[in-house]
């Protein structure tokens, strides 16, 4: 952990250092230097992964109220009204002694950028939590699907809520459950089973059986002689696996809380979120406004939003697991069929960690699930709207739907709406048990974020963050990819002390890295004029380098019988994901399947 610590430091000090000769004005400090490496001895790596971030957090506050608080910086010493660390930046964001924000002809944005990549640059550090913070977020699991448990709604709200539904979610005739594709995803399952052996049936819940019958959903017409169909257990509901509840790396300050499906729910469902995220990106209310592939949109408003003002953005928190389930079905109460195969494919139960099962849940699902992201979505988008038209008097028409849903966009939690109304639709999502995150909310000042692009005055503030500790050899492909991209990405931003030593240390692992395209799939560094050459290939009419890439790791992995007919017939789908499943484009998938997240190293000859 020593190591750990000296290394990280060398990097933050490489980071400090570019972040100030990229300010106009603002000088480096030695006392800064000092700060960090006195207090990174004394509290470790939590310094940098958690004290800096909440630094960072009370920065962006004091943007959006436009002066420093007197509860702010509670961590740090102050000079004057801003804190004494990091004050060569901040003196020119703030003044020194009323701490009120500078105009705008003496204000430096180079100063926020750089203020917010030394906060920021470890605060998605991956590495595991104290116990107690995963004690903790376990306990918060348990204390929301409670609150969900005591929570009543109002009947004026949820009769806005169904009306604002019959709207919006009113065009889902097209739906035939029986056309719909399943899948499996790449990910866990309940029962630990992965790759092939997914296509292996061991149970299939009873309830899928009216809109999912096991056959032809996951066997083919004929299957029903065979030894492997007999092997399938049909439960009933109140004998299902329960989803499996288990934390996930996020940040030291806490783990992210996932419930991972049963394989038959994974699969069933993925038929549901395709057809979803198809329908309501097209359909006239909702095409681009809510959004399930593409965060260029909300990206461009945040940017814009940061300059004119006009919108504001909004982050929830625990967003997935406070989404009640009565209220998230009745949005396809136009729709039975379709209300109901959903509800079908929805785990009710949850074993958590100490094995511990609770339940019936309230929620529609956690991350996890498939279905969690589209819905969520759908329902963030209905309370917004539904905020809109009751402040404003309006009746819940078609064309007052259309009028008011112009300006709300919506991606997952990430929600962005006019801003004079943003204090309205904050208190309508606290009135169906929402949680909103008002540490990373903000309609005033100039900061903006949403979907990644964080923008202060139509400039982008973004921090570049260190996702990996240092790598040491080989063997540790995933941190010695993350860090020649992470590299890259300081390089483009002009952090060229970063840069330099994240290479350093790569290359002194896998020695010197070519020069390559930013569509390159090799291993270097990515310039946009000269790019290395050893070879020319005749037969691919190509100039080539040798050069290491990234390639899955696989493992023996058998597939044989109905389980490997089937998966060859999905595979024929047009419709099909390959990064969701990328097997289909290995010729030998139903002898081996890749170990998901896995990647090993290999120098090839790759077009340069």
């Amino acid at each position: 952990m020593k190591s750990h610590v000296r290394n990280q430091l060398e990097l933050m000090k490489c980071i400090y250092q570019d972040a100030f000769i990229k300010c106009v004005a603002a000088q480096p400090a030695l006392r800064d230097v000092v700060t960090i490496t006195s207090r990174i001895k004394d509290e470790g790596l939590s310094f940098l992964t958690i004290t800096l971030p909440a630094f960072g957090k009370d920065f962006e506050r004091s943007l959006a109220d436009g002066c420093i608080g007197s509860t702010a910086f509670r961590s740090f010493k102050k000079v004057g009204a801003i804190p004494a660390f990091l004050q060569g930046m901040l003196s020119h964001v703030f003044d020194r002694v009323t701490g009120r924000i500078l105009d705008e002809e003496h204000l430096d944005i180079s100063c926020i950028e750089g203020i917010r990549q030394v906060a920021y640059a470890f605060k998605k550090l991956e590495m595991d939590c104290t116990q107690d913070r995963v004690q903790s977020a376990i306990d918060s699991f348990i204390q929301v699907e409670h609150d969900l448990s005591e929570f009543r709604l109002l009947d004026e709200n949820r009769d806005l809520f169904d009306r604002v539904s019959q709207v919006l979610w009113n065009d889902f005739s097209d739906c035939n459950i029986r056309d719909l594709i399943p899948k499996h995803g790449p990910g866990a399952t309940a029962e630990r089973v992965s790759g092939n052996q997914k296509h292996v049936w061991q149970y299939w819940h009873n309830r899928l059986e009216p809109y999912f019958p096991l056959i032809d959903t996951a066997f083919t017409l004929g299957s029903y002689q065979s030894r492997e169909f007999e092997n399938v257990l049909i439960v009933a509901e109140e004998h299902e696996q329960p989803v499996r509840v288990t934390p996930v790396p996020k940040t030291q300050k806490g783990p992210r809380i996932i419930a991972i499906e049963p394989c038959c729910m994974q699969y069933t469902q993925q038929a549901i979120r395709a057809y979803l995220y198809d329908r309501i990106e097209r359909l006239p209310l909702t095409a681009g406004h809510v959004n399930f592939t593409d965060q260029s949109i909300n990206r461009m408003l945040a940017m814009r939003s940061s300059i004119d003002g006009q919108l504001a953005t909004i982050d929830l928190s625990d967003a997935s697991d406070r989404v009640l389930s009565d209220l998230a079905l009745s949005m396809f109460n136009s729709y039975p069929d379709l209300k109901d195969a959903i509800d079908s494919c929805r785990s009710t139960r949850a074993k958590l960690p100490d094995g511990r099962v609770i339940g019936p849940l309230r929620k529609f699902a956690s991350m996890g699930s498939a279905l969690c992201f589209p819905i969520e979505s759908m329902y963030f988008y209905t309370i917004c709207v539904g905020a809109l038209l009751k402040e404003q008097n309006l009746p819940v028409t078609f064309r007052n739907v259309m009028l008011v849903s112009r300006n709300v966009y919506v991606y997952g939690d990430d929600i962005i709406i006019p801003r004079k109304w943003a204090t309205v639709v904050v208190s309508y999502l606290q009135k169906y048990c929402c949680k909103v995150n008002m540490s990373k909310s903000f309609w005033s000042g100039n900061f903006r974020e949403s979907c990644g692009m964080d923008a202060y005055n139509g400039v982008e503030v973004t921090p570049t963050y260190i996702r990996k500790l240092r790598p040491n050899n080989k063997r540790q492909a995933s941190e010695l990819i993350s860090w020649v991209e992470t590299a890259n990405h300081f390089e483009r931003k002009g952090y060229v002390s970063t840069s330099a030593y994240m290479f350093r240390v790569c290359e002194s692992i896998l020695g010197k890295l070519p020069n390559i395209a930013e569509t390159s799939q090799a291993l270097g560094r990515v310039s946009l004029h000269s790019h290395t050459t050893e070879r020319y290939n005749v037969n691919l009419q190509r100039s080539e380098v040798r050069a290491w890439i990234a390639e899955p790791v696989y493992r023996t992995d058998k597939l044989e019988g109905y389980g490997a007919l089937m998966k060859c017939l999905l595979s024929l789908n047009k419709k099909i994901d390959s990064i969701v499943n990328p097997q289909v484009k290995d010729h030998k998938h139903l002898e081996r399947s890749a170990q998901h997240g896995a990647v090993a190293l290999k120098r090839r000859w790759v077009a340069a």
